[in-house]
């Protein structure tokens, strides 16, 4: 992680980020992925220890094809919160993108009793998927 504070050195506050972050997102509701990793990348730079920023740009580069750079991030944002419901299923479905079936089944098993319904619903569809 950069020592720098970025945050500091832009005399930027709380506010700026959400800015950046609703932009992002709103890129990603419109389906530019590119667009949208771009925020992403700046964010973590800006906020490194921010688990929704590293699980964005995880789902970002899952939804793009390049599945290991989506695990590395998704493996930052669960380290983390080992708990963050949508950084687990988008790393399950990231373990059964790269081919790692048993890890992938573990991970979705285990999220089938999250509960939120959303992603114990999403589990479940998962290994109906992919068993």
């Amino acid at each position: 992680m950069s020592l720098i504070n970025w945050l500091e050195i832009l005399g930027w506050e709380l506010e700026e980020l959400e800015d950046l972050r609703f932009v992002g997102y709103s890129y990603i509701k419109q389906g530019k992925y590119d667009i949208a990793q771009t925020f992403f990348e700046a964010l973590i730079v800006l906020d490194p220890e921010n688990v929704y920023d590293l699980q964005t740009l995880g789902a970002i580069y899952l939804e793009t094809g390049n599945h290991l750079l989506a695990l590395n991030y998704l493996e930052k944002a669960s380290r983390l919160d080992p708990t963050h419901g949508p950084t687990l299923l988008n790393r399950a479905k990231t373990l059964f993108a790269l081919g790692y079936r048993r890890q992938a089944v573990s991970q979705a098993k285990a999220l089938m009793s999250n509960p939120d319904t959303y992603i114990a619903n999403q589990s479940s569809a998962l290994l109906l998927a992919y068993t």
